[in-house]
């Protein structure tokens, strides 16, 4: 065993940890010594989205204690940043194992530091946490959630004022003030009962009243009430609202998928509750084969990512990618706001650096202004935050199945996102044909945009060392051409350099570091490249495109696109 990983074994051995902890930690010396060493040979990193790990003993595991090292840490950076002004957080969490567990943890300790909580009586989607902080005026939140990750995960997200993850100069700041607890007798661990406040019914009602205001069409809806809805929410947190919210929307035929309808953090349906996944997504399929519904909608665990099912011009039913469904939200809420004559010169919407070209397009041929920020939902809420009072904003997503719809939020949400989509196919339906054949007319008038994405998962201590070695010899050595198109630009938004490997010129990227490379290529191909920063893998991104001349004409052109990819990725030697 390392000297510095034994060391922090002993202090835990040895230190003010309980008894069952002590246990584990003894049994495996003796029956795992390699489990033992991961967990224990470093820190688990509070990065700027906070904590997300393996839930076990040990300092790099999701515990009691490193969930309480951490929220003193943030708790001694809000106390330095407000000094006497009343601070409150607001905390909720998953369906995850312990996930109850941790978020008590976290509001004993920020209430032990005299700092008042608002803690959700019983497990709530994300984004209404997200909501919960700015009603409540509160300075900054917590949700306790591994998101999608598997069922050994727990996390750790923490918010700021605005209702949006942490940003430059707080991520930073709180990281330091967590880095600077070194034990946990550093920790408040008790003694603020009276500062914490239940909250639960009340946020729930102003967050599905908030979401119903998003609703553009409630006539249509009305002529298509009877819409054949299958929800699932894969055992998650999407249980608690989204089935009155469907309902409150006024649609009536709504079938929840029975099998994952009951929170369970062990997930017993399913590998990895992603609704990316098809598996993930089977028991619903089958469902809705049987009911010949109109669409199917699934929500990961903590209600902020939905995946969506649909018949495509075959009949047969398909998964939409994130990209498609982006595509088809933002493209309503632009030409709907347009058509009802509720569209503002000074709209805007929000997408981001990895997502499809197509919404910029749409954007641009709707006059509408759009950005693209940095990957995360944050980074769309500090656009938001930035362009105050200028602009209004409409709509944000991004391709990992996220939406962000309205100004009353500041991450990303499913919940909101199911009814809206709900809403869309209802409308569709009402022009006699269906969201994939909106899909194929969007592709006609701006262009057949493809993506795919691929990852590659690095586990163990050296991990992050072959992730960090294949970023820089793509960084410092890009390639020349890719499945035989030249490469003629390279982005580099760690380095903040845009070049042109054709002239050699250069430019800066005027967006905050991030560690993520694009190539571009001379037929309009985007590669991207990024380490993911809540998992040990490094995700890659790949954006075709062509013209589509007409409807017929769609199967032959997928084609052609899907065989561009597996080209690149083969040329890439990903696979």
């Amino acid at each position: 065993m390392d000297a510095a990983i034994q060391e922090k074994i002993n202090l835990w051995l040895t230190g003010a940890y309980d008894a069952d902890t002590k246990a584990v930690i003894s049994k495996l010396q003796q029956e795992n010594r390699d489990e033992l060493a991961d967990a224990f040979y470093r820190n688990l990193e509070f990065g700027t989205g906070g904590l997300r790990g393996i839930m076990g003993v040990g300092t790099n595991r999701m515990n009691k204690y490193t969930v309480g090292m951490a929220t003193q840490g943030f708790a001694n950076y809000l106390l330095k940043t407000y000094g006497s002004e009343e601070i409150s957080v607001a905390i909720a969490h998953d369906s995850r194992n312990n996930s109850r567990f941790f978020a008590e943890t976290t509001a004993n300790v920020f209430a032990a530091n005299g700092i008042k909580v608002y803690l959700f009586e019983a497990l709530r989607p994300t984004p209404e946490l997200s909501f919960a902080i700015r009603k409540l005026n509160c300075k900054a939140g917590v949700v306790c959630t591994a998101s999608h990750n598997p069922k050994e995960y727990n996390g750790y997200k923490a918010y700021w004022n605005d209702g949006g993850q942490l940003v430059p100069p707080h991520d930073k700041n709180v990281i330091k003030e967590v880095e600077a607890i070194t034990s946990v007798a550093e920790v408040k661990w008790e003694g603020g009962a009276a500062n914490i406040t239940l909250i639960g019914k009340e946020i729930d009602e102003a967050y599905m009243d908030m979401v119903k205001e998003l609703s553009v069409y409630p006539d249509v809806i009305e002529k298509q009430k009877d819409l054949k809805i299958v929800y699932t929410p894969i055992h998650g947190t999407g249980i608690m609202l989204v089935p009155e919210v469907l309902k409150r929307f006024g649609f009536t035929n709504v079938t929840v998928v029975e099998e994952q309808a009951t929170p369970d953090g062990n997930f017993p349906t399913v590998n990895y509750p992603n609704p990316e996944e098809s598996e993930t997504m089977s028991i619903g399929l089958k469902k809705a084969k049987e009911l010949d519904a109109d669409i199917l909608l699934g929500t990961d665990p903590d209600a902020d990512r939905v995946g969506i099912g649909v018949k495509n011009h075959k009949g047969e039913w398909v998964l939409m990618n994130g990209n498609q469904t982006a595509v088809l939200a933002f493209s309503y809420m632009m030409e709907a706001r347009k058509a009802k004559g509720i569209a503002q010169p000074n709209d805007m919407v929000i997408t981001t650096i990895v997502t499809t070209e197509m919404i910029n397009e749409v954007a641009k041929q709707n006059e509408v202004a759009c950005y693209n920020v940095l990957t995360g939902f944050k980074w769309i809420a500090e656009k938001i935050k930035e362009l105050d009072g200028q602009k209004n904003y409409v709509i944000g997503g991004e391709e990992s199945f996220g939406l962000m719809i309205g100004n009353k939020i500041r991450d990303k949400d499913a919940v909101s996102a199911v009814a809206l989509l709900c809403e869309m196919a209802a409308y569709e339906k009402n022009q006699g044909r269906s969201l994939f054949d909106k899909m194929i007319d969007l592709y006609v008038k701006y262009g057949f945009y493809y993506e795919n994405l691929i990852s590659i998962t690095k586990k163990g201590m050296n991990g992050q060392k072959e992730i960090a070695e294949m970023m820089e010899s793509y960084r410092s050595n890009p390639p020349k051409t890719i499945a035989g198109a030249a490469v003629t630009a390279l982005l580099d938004y760690e380095l903040q350099k845009g070049t042109n490997l054709t002239t050699g010129e250069t430019w800066k990227i005027e967006l905050p570091k991030s560690n993520v490379l694009q190539f571009i290529t001379a037929d309009g191909t985007k590669i991207s490249a990024r380490p993911s920063g809540t998992e040990p893998k490094i995700k890659f991104y790949f954006s075709v495109n062509t013209k589509l001349a007409n409807k017929a004409d769609f199967d032959a052109t997928y084609a052609i696109l899907a065989n561009r990819i597996s080209q690149i990725i083969a040329d890439m030697q990903l696979k």
